[in-house]
C-alpha cells in the first residue's frame, strides 16, 4: 500500500512548493508470496521415480523341446524392409513356403489389428485397470503394478522387430521413421515383451522369395537360413 507523506517546513512561504514523499508498503506482497508458495507446495504432485522392471528367470524346469514349442507358438516376427513396406510372419520361418510371410502395412487395419488380436487379452486387462483407476479405485501406483503384471502374462505375444539395413548410399533400406512407428505399435498394443533384433539372411531370403512368388523355394537350405 503506497502512503503520501507532505513535509511542512514550518514557516509559509510564497511560491514554494511542498515537499511530498512517497513510501511503498510490500507487506501485503510479501503475505501474497506466502500464500502462492503455500498453495503451490501443497497442490503440486512431486515426480515420481523412474523404475526399470527386472524379470528375474523362474526356478521351474522347462526342456528344450518345450521351450521352443513355447516361443514359436508365441512369437511374432516383424520385418521393416525398403519404401516403407512391412511384413510379418508367426512362430518359426517357413522358407519352403513364401506365402508364409505376409505383408501389412503400418495403418490401424495393418500391424495394429494383428497385435490387438493376438494380445486382445491383456489389452482387455489393461483396458479394465484404466477404467478402475479413472474410477479412482486403484492408485497410480497399484495401476502401474498390475499393468506390468498383465503384460507379462503367460501367452502373451513376443515382438521380435527387425530391420532391413540400407546400403553405402542409404537407400534400399528401412528408415528410422518406420522403426519409430513399428515401436509405437507396440506401446498402443500393450505388447510387454518385444525387442529389437538383428536381421538374418534368412529373414532377407523370405522377403527376396516373397517378391519373386516362390521361385527361390528350390535353392533353400535351412540349415544355413538361421
Amino acid at each position: 500500500m503506497a502512503e503520501v507523506e507532505q513535509k511542512d517546513s514550518g514557516g509559509k512561504k510564497k511560491g514554494k512548493q511542498k515537499k511530498m514523499n512517497i513510501r511503498v508498503d510490500f507487506t501485503p506482497m510479501v503475505d501474497m508470496n506466502m500464500l502462492l508458495l503455500t498453495f503451490f507446495m501443497l497442490c503440486t504432485s512431486m515426480s515420481k521415480p523412474q523404475t526399470m522392471e527386472i524379470s528375474m528367470p523362474t526356478n521351474d524346469k522347462v526342456t528344450e523341446e518345450e521351450q521352443n514349442k513355447v516361443k514359436a507358438s508365441e512369437a511374432v516376427t516383424i520385418l521393416l524392409g525398403d519404401n516403407d513396406r512391412v511384413f510379418y510372419y508367426l512362430g518359426e520361418p517357413q522358407y519352403e513356403d513364401y506365402t508364409s510371410l505376409v505383408e501389412t502395412s503400418y495403418n490401424a487395419d495393418g500391424i495394429r489389428a494383428l497385435l490387438l488380436d493376438r494380445n486382445k487379452e491383456v489389452v482387455a486387462k489393461v483396458k479394465d485397470l484404466k477404467e478402475r483407476k479413472k474410477r479412482e479405485e486403484i492408485s497410480e501406483e497399484v495401476f502401474d503394478s498390475l499393468v506390468v503384471d498383465a503384460k507379462k502374462a503367460k501367452g502373451a505375444p513376443v515382438v521380435m522387430i527387425k530391420a532391413k539395413l540400407p546400403d553405402e548410399e542409404g537407400k534400399n533400406g528401412a528408415t528410422y521413421r518406420n522403426l519409430i512407428d513399428a515401436l509405437d505399435e507396440m506401446i498402443i498394443c500393450s505388447i510387454g515383451k518385444y525387442a529389437i533384433v538383428d536381421i538374418t539372411e534368412g529373414d532377407l531370403f523370405l522377403m527376396e522369395n516373397y517378391e519373386k512368388k516362390g521361385a527361390l523355394s528350390d535353392q533353400i537350405d535351412t540349415s544355413k537360413k538361421n
